[in-house]
């Protein structure tokens, strides 16, 4: 640090450039700004890692859902981005540079027809990248990228769970339970399309937060994605009603397990014994615990007996 100092202090007087020059030019170099650095290096080279990249945005284009770390979701996320912008151009270049970059062929005629058909009024924002915990082992963040408005679409499949938990928890507390568990809710897909056009200030059968969930999920789907989230929270509203009665029944059949077998508790079987109306033979019994033979000492450090050996006789009969 000191010799810094006499340095610039050296410069400031027996040199033509003033001190505040100097400074000013440390302070530039040591605030250059990283310009062109577009993605992450990843510890590979520039080919390795490219190659990486393009795998995965090929993998995504293929099962339009894959999971993989969260830097690498981030930087393949944008990649895909371009990637379906070109199958939304159509022309020839865009067909030319696709398939320069897609490592499987079979998935070009995918993205130039099913996926730029899907996101033809969508402006951007084709992927979405969900974190999902840590790896177990490394400990690295783990992140979930998938294609928006897939068939296995994550953030439509909890939309549609929550409306039909918060349809449920108002009609429970105006309706009776035995009723409900009869008929169910049948106006879901009525709620949905009115909740489609509830402004943000209004008030309507949902919380804010699911409302803006479930317009930004039916936003650019068509009727079919309505009934899909209507039948998608029936279901899930049925799971809801049907699960404390099936854990209701479990409970009772414990229950009667526990009676049932207190009855026999005082009872103390010898060996070999059954109770009255038992499945169990008094030969299967012995062929458990009593049936195994005390091995005792090891036979090389037992003597052996004189006289005739008649153990090949008696095992024959």
């Amino acid at each position: 640090m000191h010799s810094w100092i006499w340095m610039l202090l050296y410069l400031s007087l027996f040199s033509s450039w003033p001190l505040w020059k100097v400074v000013w030019g440390t302070l530039q170099q040591s605030t250059t700004m990283k310009h062109g650095v577009a993605f992450r290096k990843f510890s590979r080279t520039s080919s390795h890692r490219m190659l990486m990249l393009r795998n995965l945005v090929t993998s995504l284009l293929q099962h339009e859902q894959i999971k993989t770390t969260l830097p690498k979701a981030k930087d393949a996320s944008r990649l895909a981005e371009k990637i379906i912008t070109l199958g939304k151009k159509g022309d020839l270049p865009a067909f030319r540079r696709a398939t320069s970059f897609l490592l499987d062929q079979s998935l070009v005629p995918k993205l130039f027809s099913d996926l730029a058909q899907r996101y033809a009024d969508r402006p951007g924002g084709y992927t979405r990248v969900l974190k999902f915990g840590n790896r177990p082992g490394d400990n690295a963040p783990h992140a979930i990228l998938e294609l928006v408005d897939n068939p296995r679409d994550l953030r439509f499949q909890m939309t549609s769970r929550a409306v039909g938990w918060e349809l449920l928890s108002k009609r429970v507390g105006n309706e009776d339970p035995k009723s409900l568990v009869a008929s169910g809710i049948s106006d879901i897909d009525e709620v949905i399309e009115r909740e489609k056009t509830v402004a943000p200030e209004e008030r309507g059968e949902l919380r804010s937060i699911t409302r803006r969930n479930l317009q930004k999920a039916l936003r650019y789907r068509t009727r079919e994605g309505v009934e899909r989230m209507s039948r998608i929270a029936e279901d899930h509203v049925d799971t809801l009603l049907a699960q404390p009665l099936a854990l209701k029944e479990i409970a009772a059949a414990k229950q009667e397990k526990k009676e049932r077998a207190a009855n026999f508790a005082g009872i103390r079987l010898k060996a070999g014994q059954t109770l009255p109306g038992g499945v169990r033979s008094t030969l299967h019994l012995a062929q458990g615990a009593l049936g195994k033979e005390n091995p005792g000492r090891w036979r090389w450090f037992t003597r052996r007996k004189l006289g005739v050996d008649k153990s090949s006789v008696w095992n024959e009969l």
